[in-house]
């Protein structure tokens, strides 16, 4: 670490960032009193694109949701042109729907006898070219790049064309290509036997054909098309779980629990395999992919999670069959701490680069962990998510609760980090050295409920050792981080932060809520 890095984090420990207010900006499919939600309404995953000018949900239905920012609409530009020009935009960002439609369809697999499901489970943006959007989508075993482009809609006005008008541009048209008169009939035939229809001659007759009715096309409104431009499938034969950009705008890849594809985005008919950790005899599986991402700027590396509670780092420039790792980063084990739920509740539900790919955030059940790639030793924080359930595991077991998957994402200044939890509640902690940060807030009208602030552990700079953070949220067992009694049937799996704004979109069941600080 430089001199300025260390300069930064010796500032940060000693003036924290102090928490903020979130307010409720925007719901959309909010569900009215005694409606019940539909399971294809809802939402199995949510994206901003790298601008923030545009977000996309996908649901269980197999439809993707498009929505643009408001300044975009009334404009004409992105957010960040009006920000240099005289426009006045809001004081937070606020979507409005812009279009949808079907990405997947329910399929059958005949060979494998086996139904495969139109939900949506990953959605990641492409870039832009002239004008149009570029996103992947996915469910179990295809994955679809689609074009989103405005185009007019042409329309045919009228069948008949003014009679007066007709035989003036018609004699003007004939006088300019023949002055020799021909003879013509009512229907255009010709007395003269050898002129037929094949006659190179194309001239009308002086006065027109009053029978000929030509359709008159004018172009009305613009719409929204959605095109699939490739089809990317016959790859997996597990469920794909993660699907991941590149930064070079080239390739991306995929996983499911034993491998990694990557692909290139104008070829549709063939991957390469970069990870297989699949053994020879099946008995010996010990663990599983769970989630896999690219580096934000750096091409050649990428990391994937397992489902033992590791991420492991590779790069793309040691061999073509990435069989070993260059870093592994995994916390390990106290003494005597090894349960009955250990491993389940280790698994590695996500994962996600900060954006200067410096740091990795990942959430497992129970916490959400915070690691530096340049030390592979342990963590550099962890925040308590789920510790109050830990007496109940038995109890979500039971209902498959604790094998449910939260993703987590990091705001665009890497100085604080949200996930999901139950009772459609979220969590955001401060990532900051010396921050003892931790909002907990409900999906709802109203998200600020409780705010807690845990006294964590003395922390020195990172520059003079290595210091592992701990910073909890709520410890009474049985309830929720509010004192409520938590609902496991209401979760919050899904949520994303806007890449320049202090802004969160989060998806409870078909309802997507958004907040800003």
């Amino acid at each position: 670490m430089n001199g300025g890095e260390s300069e930064e984090v010796a500032s940060a420990v000693a003036s924290p960032l102090t928490p903020q207010e979130w307010k409720f900006s925007q719901v959309f499919g909010e569900l009215a009193v005694g409606e019940e939600v539909q399971e294809v309404d809802i939402i199995s995953t949510l994206e901003f694109n790298k601008s923030g000018d545009h977000l996309a949900t996908g649901d269980r239905g197999g439809r993707v949701v498009l929505f643009e920012h408001t300044d975009m609409k009334e404009h004409g530009g992105n957010r960040r042109d009006l920000e240099m020009m005289d426009y006045s935009v809001s004081r937070h960002p606020e979507f409005r729907y812009k279009t949808e439609f079907q990405s997947h369809e329910p399929e059958f697999d005949y060979l494998k006898s086996l139904e495969i499901g139109e939900k949506v489970n990953k959605i990641r943006w492409c870039h832009t070219a002239n004008g149009a959007l570029f996103l992947l989508s996915s469910n179990e075993k295809t994955i679809k790049l689609w074009k989103v482009q405005e185009k007019k809609v042409k329309k045919i006005y009228d069948m008949n064309i003014d009679s007066s008008k007709a035989a003036g541009n018609v004699s003007a048209a004939t006088s300019s290509v023949s002055s020799t008169p021909k003879q013509y009939f009512t229907y255009g035939s010709f007395p003269d036997c050898s002129y037929n229809c094949l006659s190179d001659d194309l001239s009308f007759p002086p006065g027109g054909i009053p029978s000929l009715r030509l359709p008159v096309v004018v172009s009305g409104d613009t719409s929204l098309v959605a095109r699939s431009r490739r089809v990317y499938a016959h790859a997996h034969d597990y469920h794909i779980n993660s699907v991941s950009n590149n930064s070079d705008g080239e390739t991306f890849i995929s996983a499911d629990d034993l491998r990694i594809n990557l692909w290139n985005l104008e070829i549709s008919n063939q991957s390469f395999n970069i990870v297989d950790i699949k053994p020879v005899n099946m008995e010996e599986l010990t663990e599983v992919i769970t989630s896999a991402v690219f580096h934000p700027t750096r091409c050649n590396m990428l990391a994937y999670s397992s489902s033992k509670g590791s991420i492991r780092l590779i790069d793309l420039r040691q061999s073509a069959l990435c069989d070993t790792h260059s870093k592994i980063f995994e916390e390990q084990e106290g003494p005597g701490s090894r349960t009955l739920f250990t491993e389940i509740i280790t698994s590695i539900s996500d994962i996600k680069f900060a954006k200067d790919g410096r740091y990795i955030l990942s959430r497992d059940f129970m916490t959400l962990k915070l690691w530096d790639i340049n030390m592979d030793a342990g963590p550099v924080a962890t925040f308590q998510v789920h510790e109050h359930l830990r007496p109940k595991l038995g109890d979500l077991y039971d209902n498959d609760s604790i094998f449910d998957k939260f993703e987590c994402c990091l705001s665009g200044d890497g100085q604080r980090a949200a996930t999901g939890s139950y009772s459609n509640m979220f969590r955001v902690f401060g990532c900051a050295l010396g921050s003892t940060e931790a909002t907990f807030l409900e999906a709802s009208k109203n998200p600020m409920r409780k705010l807690v602030h845990a006294p964590s552990k003395p922390s020195r700079s990172l520059c003079s050792s290595f210091t592992h953070v701990v910073r909890r949220g709520a410890e009474s067992p049985g309830v929720d981080a509010s004192g409520n009694s938590f609902d496991s049937t209401k979760k919050l799996l899904h949520l994303a932060w806007h890449p320049s704004e202090n802004s969160i979109a989060c998806a409870a069941a078909n309802s997507l809520y958004m907040y800003y600080a």
